[in-house]
């Protein structure tokens, strides 16, 4: 296990980003665990997370997701969050506590190409917005929370994994 590195390294971006791929990867290479928040909203609410918009709402699944962000205790663990965490202030100021925030940053038409499943994929859309309109919204909420930002094109995720590595670890704050 690196012991030079955050205690905890928090990935936030757009569906299709690759922060769950790129996560896992990236724990291997730390001896890091892995934790993936949409699977921990999923377990604890023993409903995928389309069910859980289409059956209670927007605004209930942003709290479930801002409830479960808020109680994560952890360390030594790589954290892959849904995209739509960062529409939580207090969510996100426990993970920025927790760890480092790193936002793979995607073009809008790459995560058009790798986003083939918007229906079934839980994506936190209000009435009328489409992926581009999410697009918009959420970047500058990346943007804002990030401590790190790493290029998501041009590279497979075993190399975006190595160049957050190569970042965390040695720009790391002492713990």
């Amino acid at each position: 296990m690196r012991t030079d590195c955050a205690l905890n390294i928090v990935l936030i971006g757009m569906p299709g980003a690759g922060k769950s791929t790129v996560g896992v990867l990236l724990a291997k290479r730390l001896g890091y665990h892995f934790i993936d928040t949409d699977l921990l909203i999923q377990t604890g609410e023993q409903a995928r997370l389309q069910q859980i918009i289409a059956e209670r709402g927007l605004e209930a699944f942003k709290r479930v997701e801002e409830r479960v962000l808020g109680s994560l205790k952890t360390g030594h663990s790589v954290i892959a969050t849904g995209g739509s965490a960062v529409y939580s202030e207090p969510a996100m100021r426990h993970l920025a506590e927790l760890g480092r925030l790193v936002f793979i940053d995607v073009p809008l038409a790459e995560l058009k190409k790798r986003v083939d499943d918007m229906d079934t994929r839980g994506l936190a859309l209000d009435p009328g917005e489409d992926f581009s309109h999410l697009f918009a919204r959420r970047r500058p909420l990346y943007q804002k929370w990030a401590g790190i930002t790493v290029e998501g094109t041009n590279m497979n995720p075993g190399q975006i994994a190595a160049t957050i590595e190569t970042m965390v670890c040695s720009d790391s704050r002492p713990e």
